[in-house]
C-alpha cells in the first residue's frame, strides 16, 4: 500500500490530480447546511478539494492541514480564482490553531481517519481530543461536517474494516447523523486510470481499474454530520 503521509508531503501535485476527478461535494454540503455568509474551517484541507468550492459562498475561511505542499496548492487555486476571504496554516486535528466560537461550519475530508484507524494507538482518545476541539471551535447552532472513506472501488458502501469502530463511535457516543454518497473518479482513459489509483489506492484497485477498463472508478463515501 502506498505512504499517504510521504504522498502529502512530496507528491501533492499527483495527489491534486487524482482528486480533480471527483464531482463537487458542494450539493452534499449544500443539503446539511447552506453555506453562504459563513464562517468555515476546513480541517484537513489538503489540496482544497472541499476550500475552493466552498470558499466562494463563504464568509470566511481557514483551511488546515499537516502538510505545507497540499496548501500551497490550496493556496494557489484561491489566489488564481481572486478570492481574498482565506487562509491556510499547518496543524494538528487534536490543537485546532482557531479561537473558541469562530466558526459556523468545520468539513473535514478524508482526513480525520488517519487518527481514528484502529491500527493506531490511542485511537479513541484521538477522536476524542478531535471531537472535543471541534466543540471548542464551533459557536452554538455551528455544524461540522465529516466525511470518510466508504469503500474504492465499490458500487455500494464496503467500508474499511480497520475504520468501521471509529464510524461506530461518531454514531454511538458522539451523536453524528449518517448517509453515504457516491464519490467516483472519472478519468480520461484506462492507462491515467491505472497511474493513479496505483499511486494512491495500490495495485489491487489499480488492477481491478485495467481488468475492467474502467474509466470511471466507483467510491463510496460516508458522510456524517452533527450540530451542536
Amino acid at each position: 500500500m502506498p505512504n499517504h503521509a510521504d504522498i502529502y508531503a512530496n507528491q501533492a501535485d499527483m495527489y491534486e490530480r487524482l482528486v480533480s476527478k471527483q464531482a463537487s461535494l458542494y450539493e452534499t454540503i449544500q443539503t446539511i447546511i447552506p453555506v453562504e455568509g459563513l464562517d468555515i474551517i476546513d480541517m484537513g484541507a489538503g489540496a482544497g478539494r472541499l476550500t475552493r468550492v466552498l470558499s466562494p459562498q463563504a464568509k470566511s475561511i481557514v483551511a488546515l492541514d499537516e502538510s505545507e505542499s497540499m496548501l500551497r496548492i490550496t493556496a494557489d487555486h484561491l489566489r488564481k480564482a481572486d478570492l481574498h476571504n482565506w487562509r491556510i496554516q499547518v496543524a494538528d486535528h487534536r490543537h485546532l490553531p482557531v479561537p473558541n466560537h469562530s466558526a459556523d461550519l468545520i468539513v473535514s475530508g478524508w482526513s480525520i481517519c488517519y487518527l481514528g484507524n484502529s491500527d493506531v494507538d490511542q485511537w479513541e482518545a484521538n477522536i476524542h481530543q478531535v471531537i472535543s476541539e471541534i466543540r471548542r471551535v464551533l459557536r452554538p447552532g455551528g455544524t461540522v461536517i465529516i466525511i470518510e472513506n466508504f469503500g474504492t472501488g465499490s458500487e455500494t458502501p464496503q467500508p474499511p474494516d480497520f475504520l468501521m469502530s471509529y464510524y461506530r463511535l461518531l454514531e454511538s457516543q458522539y451523536g453524528f447523523s449518517h448517509t453515504w454518497i457516491r464519490t467516483d473518479y472519472t478519468f480520461e482513459s484506462v492507462d491515467e486510470a491505472e497511474m493513479l489509483t496505483r499511486f494512491f489506492f495500490g495495485d489491487a484497485i489499480a488492477n481491478k481499474a485495467v481488468s475492467e477498463q474502467l474509466i470511471v472508478l466507483p467510491e463510496c463515501a460516508g458522510v456524517w454530520w452533527l450540530t451542536v
